[in-house]
């Protein structure tokens, strides 16, 4: 179930004294993960409140991951579709698919966007599966 206002459960850990750094830290990129990037100015305020300044590059970093660590309509803009599996069996503890699994799947298919995917070459049409390309 997707939590309604995580920034009202986050910020108790935040301002708690008897939590380490790092596990603050660990909740701010689990707010940034859930809600897929926030503002500038939302991170300089949980950075400053959580007094965390001289390791605020552990979270800023996650940029050169490709996480949208700082959300923009540009990043939005980039998403990889993702697929239906509402109807797909999954396990009691599974809550979601990696994105990779949509991305490795197209693969297999050839149905990746060359602009997108420019090294990922597309079968020749010669091609009859009976061996590696």
């Amino acid at each position: 179930q997707k939590v309604k206002d995580s920034m009202r459960v986050l910020l108790p850990v935040l301002l708690n004294k008897s939590h380490e750094i790092y596990d603050k830290i660990r909740a701010i990129l689990l707010y940034i993960f859930s809600t897929n990037g926030t503002t500038e100015e939302n991170l300089e305020k949980l950075i400053q409140n959580v007094q965390i300044e001289s390791d605020s590059d552990m979270i800023r970093n996650w940029k050169y991951l490709d996480v949208p660590v700082i959300s923009s309509f540009a990043a939005q803009q980039h998403k990889y579709p993702r697929r239906d599996r509402s109807s797909e069996e999954t396990f009691q503890l599974s809550r979601w698919t990696p994105v990779i699994k949509d991305v490795m799947e197209d693969a297999v298919e050839n149905k990746l966007d060359s602009k997108d995917w420019p090294y990922c070459s597309r079968c020749p049409p010669t091609w009859n599966g009976s061996g590696a390309v």
